[in-house]
């Protein structure tokens, strides 16, 4: 998903590539457990505790102006399996999101995150 605040290189003659900026993602950030709501374990069922490596490619603000980054990353099942369900272009609040520490694709540094 192409946002207007993607960052791309290269240029039109030669191709353009997206910035893909190394992430963390909360994944206990996205999926709020209801307080009081029964809990039901299920084995083989997806793991949304603790972070994952993530890929931020764009930035979309909301009418209230918060922010939401448009990320690619992997969901672990609980089970351990190594098999993972990719999540693509996914719309991500800035709380969830916090920088690798790595360089991103083309070099640069990710010590902060900075939507727009």
């Amino acid at each position: 998903m192409d946002t207007p605040y993607t960052r791309w290189y290269g240029d039109d003659m030669h191709g353009r590539s997206k910035i893909l900026t190394p992430v963390w993602v909360r994944l206990d950030a996205i999926l709020v457990r209801i307080k009081d709501a029964p809990e039901r374990a299920v084995d083989d069922g997806l793991d949304f505790s603790g972070e994952v490596h993530g890929l931020l490619h764009g930035w979309w603000p909301t009418h209230r102006g918060h922010w939401l980054g448009v990320v690619d990353y992997d969901v672990p099942f609980a089970d351990g399996r190594r098999r993972k369900i990719r999540a693509v272009n996914q719309l991500v609040p800035l709380y969830a999101l916090r920088p690798r520490g790595e360089p991103d694709e083309i070099g640069g540094a990710t010590d902060t995150i900075k939507p727009g």
